[in-house]
């Protein structure tokens, strides 16, 4: 496997609402109102109920490992939440290749990464490194 300054990730495409965030909060034990409840997150300022912050980074950690694979490595992902995930949006994770360097025996690539909405919001905008599997 190689990467490319530049290159692009395959997307990590999920749809947003329910569904999603009740198999995320059962995992997590993150069943918090404002994500389960309209008229909670009608109270906090939103337009409903939202998304939990952490899925949008196991979409990341997705987006790298569907990249990589399972002989690959996650070296680090950080991001911010920018905008809420909202109820009824497709949630697609992008990637691009910012630099490739060599550390040692291993193939370290560092990526800028991000969620967006099918409209174009920038949800979760960030930054990885992986390592390459060997060979």
């Amino acid at each position: 496997m190689e990467a490319t300054i530049g290159q692009e990730l395959p997307v990590f495409e999920r749809m947003s609402g329910f569904h999603a965030w009740n198999r995320f909060a059962a995992v997590n034990e993150e069943f918090v109102p404002i994500h389960m409840d309209d008229e909670a997150g009608k109270r906090a300022g939103y337009p409903g109920a939202f998304g939990m912050g952490n899925l949008q980074v196991a979409y990341l950690h997705a987006l790298l490992r569907q990249w990589i694979g399972d002989e690959g490595r996650i070296v680090n992902v950080s991001c911010q939440m920018r905008a809420p995930n909202l109820r009824g949006l497709r949630t697609t994770a992008r990637g691009r290749v910012t630099a490739v360097r060599q550390e040692g025996a291993d193939t370290l690539v560092d990526l800028e990464v991000w969620t967006e909405t099918e409209e174009g919001t920038v949800l979760a905008p960030g930054t990885a490194t992986v390592a390459l599997p060997p060979g």
